[in-house]
Parts: structure tokens; C-alpha cells; sequence
């Protein structure tokens, strides 16, 4: 901003004057906050509004430092960073006070024939802290005038006493939780039954004695037995299909057997014709022709003969493998069974664990809810306490407080709570 220049002796006299006044009065109104707050000492985390501004008597003008003025926030150490100026220690200082500061500080900074007048106002007062009894505990903006209860409204207000409610929702809770672990054990123990029966060859299932009055246990009983009767009848058709093939290739193995003994007989018929006709030939009574027809036939047969017996190789092995194939199914189908038992077994175990635990949740939760209504009966209150923890000479003190107590930025407020019986 620059100076104000009026020419004239009387002139700048009067502008002297008014300008002064002027100044006076913007300041006072810039600083008017800073007025009412010069009680207070300041502390870390206060955050200060500047206005700087110099009356020039010689020139007759105000010269606004801009540059100076601004909103600043006290540091860790206690100090105010000002442009030029530095660190200028706060803490425990009241606005009045920095204010002052300011000024001294530029005029010996610039080497002005005129100090320079500072406002210093409170933007923003350093937070409180409620602890304790409160629902919401935390850091929360201070406000001029603000009391203990002020406070502890900010915080939603004292904590409220669950009075059983929240003791009847666990068991609730806990309760549903039961109930399908429950079930769950239930249909647990149907189907261990049922693999135990699948297990022992049985045809029927066998009820297990904890589930002789549990509700719903036919229709459980019900599903188990059709899953078994389901499961019995692939077995036998998987086994039935393996003893079909069996009996196929026992015919098929028999077959051959019967048809290479008529090859057999056959092959002895011809070499029996081969001896006769080659008798004849050396006597010179057979002809050639026939002998070679006889020697074709030994070749076919014995080639005919050697086919049936590899076919009957094949059918003996195809039969050994039907009989591996059914013992595997059978084992396959033994060792299902017992992983299944064994799975079945781990997991009614873990149940059996979480059972345990939702039922001692459940009894915990109606003797602290019958503790709470009893309470309740013999009309028990909560006695409400409040003190103040400040610092004092940079050492935390506490002090008793009640609701009306005024709050300090800085403060940390302890509400606490104890049961009394009227």
C-alpha cells in the first residue's frame, strides 16, 4: 500500500491529526477480540491473527505491513515464526503482550522513527480433551466462556449404562449361534451313524442316543437313510456291471477252451492222414498233389489252434483285470468311508467346542443381566465426578471440578463414574 500524501502545512497538521485517530480506531476495531482476551495467557496450538500497520509522521501516510500480518499457530516451543522478525517467544504471554512485542520488534528491525502498531487477536483458542465417562471421547474446539457440562455435551454426553440391554442382545446373539451349531452337530452325528452302518454292512441306521429326543431327528434319519440306500445301490450296480463282465469273459475263456479241443482232435485227424499219405508216397501209390493238399490243412489248423489260444490269453487277463477292477472298487469304496467317518469325527469335535463356548456366553450374559436388573431393583445411581487437568508452570495439575467449572483451552476433563446405592 502507499503512503497518503496531502502537500500544505495545515493540511498535513490536520491529517496529523485525523489520521492518528483513524488508525487508532482501526485498530481498536481489528483488535477488539484481542481486547477481551488479554487476560488470557496464550499456549501452544493457539492460533493468532496479526494486523500490522505504521503511521508515518513525517510523510503524513499509513503504511499497512502486509507482509507481517497473517494468521500464525504457536509452536512446540512456545514461539511465534514472524516473517522478519523470527521466533518471538508467546507462550504464557497475552495478546496485549505480543502485541507490544511486535511493534518494539519491527522498530528496532527497520530502524523506524514511528513504532508500528500490532493487533493481535485469537483466531483459533487451542482444543480441550475429554476423557472418562463420556461417549465420545476426544479432542474437541474451545469456545469462550465454555464450562465442564458445555464440554461434555460436545462429547455426546455422559456414557449411558447399558442397564441389561446389551446383556440380553448377547444372549441373543449367542443363543442363534447355539442353535445352528446345534443343528449342525445333530445332522453331525445322523451322518456318523450312517457311515458307521455303510461300515458294519448294516442295512439300517442306527440312532445315536444323544439324538433319541432331539427335535427333527425323523426327518434327518429319513435323508440319511435314502442318501445310504442311494449309495448301496451304485456300489451294487458298479459291482454287478464288474460280475457281468466277469461271467462274459468266463464263458468267452470257456468258449475257447472247448473250441481249441475240437482244433486239438482235428489237428490229430489230419497229421494222422499226412503219415498215411506220405506211406503211400514212398511206396509210389499216392500223388503229390494230395500230399500237398494235406500239409495245407495241418497249417490251418495249427494256425486256427494257436488264434484260440491267444484269444483265450486275452479273455483270462481281461478277466484277472474285472477281479482287480472290483477289488479296488470295494477298497476304493472302504477307504471313502473312513476318510468320511474320520472328516465327520474332527468336525463334530470343533462343534462340540463352539457349542460349549455359546453356552457359557449364554450363562454369562443372563447373570450379568440379572445383576444389571437387580441393580436396577434397589435403585442403584451413578455418582458423577469431574476434575481438570491443566498445566501449571508446564507441570500437569488436577483439579476437582463440578459442571459450571469454566474450561481453560488446553484442559483435559476427566468425568468419572462409581456406582452408589441408595
Amino acid at each position: 500500500m502507499q503512503p497518503i500524501r496531502i502537500s500544505g502545512t495545515f493540511a498535513v497538521q490536520k491529517l496529523s491529526c485525523f489520521a492518528r485517530v483513524a488508525l487508532i480506531a482501526v485498530m481498536a476495531v481489528v483488535g477488539g477480540a484481542a481486547a477481551q482476551a488479554d487476560e488470557y495467557r496464550l499456549g501452544v496450538m493457539d492460533k493468532l491473527r496479526v494486523r500490522v500497520a505504521e503511521w508515518q509522521t513525517a510523510e503524513g501516510a499509513v503504511r499497512d505491513w502486509s507482509a507481517v500480518s497473517g494468521d500464525y499457530t504457536i509452536g512446540a516451543s512456545g514461539n511465534l515464526s514472524l516473517p522478519f522478525i523470527g521466533d518471538l517467544p508467546a507462550s504464557g504471554k497475552t495478546t496485549t503482550e505480543v502485541a507490544a512485542e511486535i511493534g518494539i520488534q519491527m522498530q528496532k528491525l527497520f530502524g523506524l522513527r514511528d513504532r508500528p502498531t500490532a493487533s493481535v487477536e485469537m483466531a483459533q483458542y487451542r482444543p480441550v480433551y475429554l476423557t472418562g465417562e463420556v461417549e465420545t471421547p476426544g479432542e474437541y474446539p474451545y469456545a469462550p466462556k465454555m464450562t465442564v457440562l458445555k464440554a461434555v455435551s460436545l462429547s455426546g454426553g455422559l456414557r449411558r449404562a447399558p442397564s441389561g440391554q446389551r446383556f440380553v442382545r448377547d444372549y441373543i446373539t449367542a443363543s442363534g449361534e447355539s442353535a445352528v451349531q446345534v443343528s449342525e452337530r445333530n445332522r453331525l452325528l445322523i451322518r456318523r451313524a450312517r457311515l458307521q452302518a455303510e461300515i458294519g454292512k448294516r442295512d439300517k441306521i442306527e440312532l445315536p442316543d444323544e439324538l433319541k429326543n432331539a427335535e427333527g431327528v425323523e426327518k434327518l434319519l429319513a435323508n440319511e437313510t435314502a442318501l445310504m440306500q442311494s449309495r448301496d445301490k451304485r456300489q451294487e450296480r458298479q459291482l454287478a456291471a464288474l460280475a457281468d463282465l466277469k461271467s462274459l469273459l468266463q464263458s468267452e475263456i470257456e468258449s475257447l477252451a472247448k473250441k481249441s479241443e475240437t482244433q486239438a482232435r482235428q489237428l490229430e485227424l489230419v497229421m494222422e492222414d499226412r503219415e498215411k499219405v506220405d506211406s503211400l508216397a514212398e511206396k509210389g501209390l499216392a500223388l503229390s498233389q494230395r500230399k500237398l493238399a494235406l500239409e495245407q490243412r495241418v497249417a490251418d489248423v495249427q494256425s486256427s489252434l494257436l488264434d484260440i489260444d491267444t484269444n483265450s490269453l486275452k479273455a483270462k487277463q481281461d478277466y484277472n483285470k474285472a477281479t482287480q477292477d472290483e477289488t479296488n472298487l470295494r477298497n476304493d469304496w472302504d477307504e471313502q468311508l473312513a476318510q468320511e467317518l474320520q472328516n465327520t469325527e474332527a468336525e463334530l469335535e470343533t462343534l462340540s467346542l463352539k457349542v460349549g463356548t455359546s453356552r457359557d456366553l449364554m450363562a454369562e450374559a443372563l447373570l450379568q443381566s440379572a445383576e444389571a436388573a437387580q441393580l436396577e431393583e434397589q435403585n442403584a445411581e451413578a455418582n458423577i465426578t469431574y476434575s481438570i487437568i491443566r498445566e501449571k508452570d508446564g507441570t500437569p495439575t488436577e483439579i476437582a471440578a463440578s459442571e459450571n467449572t469454566e474450561v481453560l483451552p488446553g484442559d483435559v476433563i476427566k468425568v468419572s463414574a462409581a456406582l452408589a446405592m441408595r
